[in-house]
């Protein structure tokens, strides 16, 4: 990320800079798919860089997953908020979402998942579970609201079938899965 003449370096700015523009390239690639120096070079920056702002190839990888938990968590946990009081209609609008996500030219799954398939190592695994808890956590307050007799296995099951739907939707039929799996969640949210 050159600083143009004159301009003051902010190292928040530009280590969030790098992770922004890092973010599509790992998702596209894969984290094993580009190299330091290719990745230097797509990005802009120098080794020493990269090497200054997050240590190696795997600090800039999980701070691009820690992002990219952040974000996908938001963006559901607000879409679920947007839809009102109901937990039916809360419910429903996560699996839209998914629905919205899966149908985009780009998708390849969830990255988080794609991360801890591709680096079952400890740092990778320590944000897959943070992301995972932030979901059930969601899926849990949902199965709460609705006055289920055990919210959090409840919660739980939910949760396996917003996973379970992202993965297929990346491997078999984007098109219906988040259909299919929004009516087991409902059928389950009011049996």
């Amino acid at each position: 990320m050159p600083v143009p003449k004159g301009s003051t370096i902010d190292p928040e700015r530009t280590r969030a800079a790098i992770v922004d523009a890092a973010a599509p390239l790992l998702y596209e690639r894969g984290l094993d798919g580009i190299g330091v120096a290719e990745l230097c070079t797509r990005l802009g920056v120098s080794k020493e860089t990269l090497y200054r702002y997050f240590g190696s190839k795997e600090g800039l990888i999980e701070a691009v997953l820690a992002a990219r938990s952040e974000r996908v968590t938001s963006w559901i946990a607000e879409a679920a908020t947007a839809a009102g009081d109901d937990p039916r209609d809360q419910l429903a609008a996560v699996f839209d979402e998914l629905h919205q996500w899966y149908g985009e030219p780009d998708f390849r799954g969830c990255a988080i998942q794609n991360a801890a398939a591709q680096h079952h190592v400890g740092a990778v695994r320590a944000i897959t579970a943070r992301h995972l808890d932030r979901r059930l956590d969601l899926l849990t307050a949902i199965a709460r609201r609705a006055g289920a007799d055990d919210p959090d296995a409840l919660g739980r099951q939910l949760l396996l079938l917003v996973e379970g739907a992202t993965l297929v939707a990346a491997h078999h039929d984007r098109a219906g899965t988040a259909a299919h799996a929004k009516r087991a969640a409902l059928a389950l949210l009011g049996g």
